[in-house]
């Protein structure tokens, strides 16, 4: 699968209610906000990159690319509502979702799930390591949107429910670090000791 046809989306649209409702994509790490270091992790992989917020959206421009919030009323939903949100924007035959809070996400990603899809005739395609598929790092065809749109009206959230309709390659990787995420404090201290602190003011 050629990188010209991928469009990376960063999903930044959470609550971080587990983080006490800060934006983890605006906690540093590294110095530097979690967010940034995964835009420079996916941006060689793919053509062009959105970022899903729905909360500092002008520092997330700051950034560079296009930032796109939730369409009303599902601001918040989940990430099924960023990846509608992203490929409503999609110009590209696939969409690659990656999480804000994962500053490992592995520099072959894409090219590995598209592999994968590609190889056995899907339509999605999950990374999975040390027996844990990653349902939020999913590279889907972009023509899914009508089928997403329709499944988030008739009161679906959740990822696997919507991606178990369709045939889905997964992808075994080694390195689990490369897929750890921030969902409490006791995880940013984990991955970098130094205090946390916020890029923005909430």
């Amino acid at each position: 699968m050629d990188r010209a046809d991928i469009t990376g989306l960063i999903l930044a649209g959470g609550r971080g209610s587990r983080l006490g409702g800060i934006d983890k994509g605006l906690q540093r790490w590294r110095g530097a906000p979690l967010a940034l270091h995964v835009l420079r992790r996916l941006q060689p992989q793919v053509v062009t990159v959105l970022i899903n917020a729905n909360r500092n959206l002008d520092t997330y421009r700051t950034f560079g690319p296009d930032v796109i919030p939730d369409a009303a009323p599902r601001s918040f939903a989940g990430p099924l509502a960023g990846f509608l949100a992203g490929l409503e924007q999609c110009r590209t035959r696939y969409l690659l979702a990656v999480p804000c809070d994962s500053p490992l996400l592995p520099p072959d990603l894409a090219a590995r799930l598209g592999a994968a899809m590609a190889a056995t005739n899907t339509r999605i395609a999950h990374p999975r390591a040390a027996g844990r598929v990653q349902p939020v790092f999913c590279l889907m065809e972009s023509a899914l949107h009508d089928d997403l749109r329709d499944f988030l009206a008739a009161g679906g959230s959740k990822v696997d429910a919507w991606t178990a309709r369709h045939p889905t390659a997964i992808v075994d990787f080694t390195d689990a670090a490369a897929f750890e995420n921030i969902n409490t404090p006791a995880d940013l201290h984990r991955l970098d000791p130094t205090p946390a602190r916020s890029a923005a003011s909430e």
